[in-house]
């Protein structure tokens, strides 16, 4: 079964809907409009300010290694070099875009840039891997690392199948991860003094899985942290009363062979579908870690608790599509999905250099927009924007790591703006729906 990801805005498309000549263009200028009103900046400084093309790398020697996408081509990320300060600090984000665990989903997907590298374009980099001190303080001047997503289990499998058409599938996600790595080791990542392992969705649950590893391959001395944004998923009733979600991460567990990176711990107690799911991982991950997550992360609203065919005829599509559509009723559903991810985030408040950032937001992959990780737009914690509180507890700048919860929707003020910028960014900036 395979779910579209609904968010790629890292990769930079230009697709205009034949007859439609000024389908882009029209919603590009509100997103400018909304963006200088709210930071009281020209839209034409806006545009001026626009991030750079940031081009493909194809992994070197990786087919030999047998490290390659679902359909045999060769992995890739998108290298910007670090300057000044940050000359010696890196940060590796890795891309989401959803699962396949069919042979049928992983056949379709691999006709797409989430399976092959012949698809993959250049890339702007935008949110944390921004290259602007006022749009991103503390990271800005990193070398920064854009890992492109082709394998379909996030980063995790070691098998092989057959394709529909009768040729190969390579499920090959565990030894991409090393190849990358490697790769970058060689590049000067091997003399970091501080790294940071992050990723968004599918790639928020990457940089759980592969948390540990990446802080292993470093002297103690270093500074090695993680960041999962919108990848805390939960292994939640859907309203049919159907696990969907397990039976999503069910199908690529088993298809594409993880269990080599799941917690041993964990799987001597219980199952490897179980063990996929961040609730058990953070248990078993030692590395500080801070957790970005929407409490109404809207694309588990969508696939989680409302995936289509779980409810009857459009009673929930309103809803599902924009929180603020929702009768109180739903609330009530949105509310106890809220209520659990808090209680399986209680291992992580736990632990003592463990930061939270779980705002109350309809948004997923907060980590990735400037509109909602360092602006006049982005949503607020205890008076800190994302970048802000990920900075404090980066550079220890202040006692104590930052945990902080929301209240329930619609408390926070500071959500809406950027919610509709996030939406019109996605929507119209790219899309990685397959």
């Amino acid at each position: 079964m395979a779910i579209a990801e609904h968010m790629s805005p890292l990769v930079v498309r230009n697709r205009r809907p034949a007859g439609h000549p000024v389908a882009v263009a029209a919603p590009l200028f509100v997103l400018l409009a909304l963006l200088a009103a709210f930071s009281g900046s020209p839209v034409a400084a806006a545009e001026d300010s626009s991030p750079v093309l940031i081009e493909l790398t194809l992994v070197a020697g990786a087919q030999e290694k047998g490290a390659v996408c679902l359909d045999g081509s060769p992995p890739a990320y998108h290298l910007q070099r670090g300057f000044g300060s940050g000359s010696q600090s890196w940060i590796v984000f890795l891309q989401g875009g959803a699962w396949c665990g069919t042979t049928e989903s992983c056949s379709t997907r691999k006709m797409t840039e989430h399976g092959s590298s012949k698809f993959m374009e250049p890339t702007a980099f935008e949110g944390i891997l921004r290259d602007k001190q006022p749009q991103n303080p503390d990271f800005y001047n990193w070398n920064k690392v854009f890992v492109r997503y082709c394998d379909g289990a996030s980063f995790s499998g070691d098998a092989e199948g057959e394709a529909e058409d009768g040729t190969k599938l390579y499920f090959r996600g565990l030894r991409i991860w090393e190849a990358v790595v490697d790769e970058l080791m060689g590049k000067g990542m091997d003399t970091a003094k501080q790294a940071l392992l992050a990723g968004c969705s599918a790639g928020g649950l990457s940089t759980l899985l592969h948390c540990d590893n990446f802080r292993a391959r470093f002297p103690q001395e270093v500074s090695i942290k993680c960041l999962p944004d919108g990848g805390f998923f939960l292994d939640a009733k859907d309203l049919s009363g159907e696990r969907f979600m397990r039976s999503v991460f069910d199908g690529v567990v088993q298809l594409q062979n993880v269990s080599k990176v799941l917690p041993k711990d964990c799987l001597a107690k219980k199952g490897p579908t179980e063990c996929f799911f961040p609730a058990e991982l953070i248990k078993s991950i030692s590395t500080p870690t801070f957790i970005v997550n929407s409490e109404y992360d809207y694309w588990q609203i969508q696939n989680v608790v409302a995936p289509v065919g779980s409810y009857p005829g459009d009673t929930w599509s309103s809803c599902r599509d924009n929180i603020g559509n929702c009768s109180s009723k739903q609330m009530d559903v949105l509310h106890g999905f809220r209520w659990k991810l808090i209680h399986e985030l209680k291992a992580a408040e736990c632990k003592r250099d463990w930061g939270l950032f779980i705002d109350s937001c309809f948004n997923h992959c907060q980590t990735q927009f400037s509109s909602s990780w360092h602006s006049p737009t982005s949503p607020r914690l205890g008076n800190k924007t994302i970048a802000e509180a990920v900075g404090d507890w980066y550079l220890g700048r202040r006692k104590g790591a930052m945990k902080q919860i929301d209240c329930k929707y619609p408390c926070n003020p500071t959500c809406g703006i950027a919610y509709c910028l996030t939406m019109l960014s996605c929507q119209f900036g790219g899309n990685g729906s397959e």
